[in-house]
């Protein structure tokens, strides 16, 4: 089995080029589903996220208010630092049942990772490939601004919260430019899952 950690930043196309990998043949799980789950009422993070922010970001009906949650975490460096020493221990967890699923399931597989903080979070020893979506900065706000209505500025602030893409290339052992249309960045993401699927083979 193959461990492929796919990652890029803010609407650099990694989600269409984990579905283009999910309709090859590989088996994906998003690492920001994984962390929702923690934060639920069973989850593994939920005590320990209330009792670190307060009932302040709890709905009515007792489960974490996610939104209110990004809105502290977010103004706040150091706040989000400490979210993610919560959560992220019980996701690496999570990721590492689905690996071993996933190998169980089929020995040759090509298991993959989305994760948008993959390298932030020194994620990078946990996988044996990693694969970055990437394009230019004003292809990247161009595209938040279109897809979710937001402003330049808002991209630009998100964007600064993220490792730049540039800086993430020399983890990347391969690199999908999600730059043009979606057709040419399909062809670009199946050629390379065409080589991981060799490499899971092998």
């Amino acid at each position: 089995m193959l461990k492929v950690g796919l990652t890029g930043g803010l609407a650099s196309g990694k989600s269409f080029i984990a579905q283009v990998f999910r309709d090859c043949g590989a088996k994906v799980i998003e690492a920001d589903r994984l962390g929702h789950e923690t934060l639920l009422r069973d989850g593994e993070a939920y005590a320990d996220v209330i009792a670190e922010f307060g009932d302040g970001i709890l709905l009515p009906d007792g489960q974490i208010n996610r939104k209110a949650l990004g809105a502290i975490v977010f103004a706040d460096p150091q706040k989000l630092e400490r979210l993610n020493a919560l959560v992220h221990p019980h996701v690496f967890r999570r990721q590492q049942r689905f690996f071993e699923q996933a190998e169980a399931e089929d020995p040759a597989a090509v298991a993959v990772v989305e994760a948008a903080i993959l390298i932030e979070t020194g994620g990078r020893e946990r996988y044996d490939r990693i694969v970055l979506a990437y394009c230019p900065e004003d292809v990247q706000i161009a595209r938040f601004m279109a897809r979710d209505g937001g402003t330049e500025q808002q991209a630009r602030e998100r964007m600064a919260r993220q490792m730049p893409l540039a800086e993430k290339v020399p983890y990347a052992d391969y690199l999908i430019d999600t730059s043009d249309s979606k057709a040419d960045t399909e062809k670009r993401a199946r050629a390379v899952y065409a080589k991981l699927r060799e490499e899971a083979a092998s």
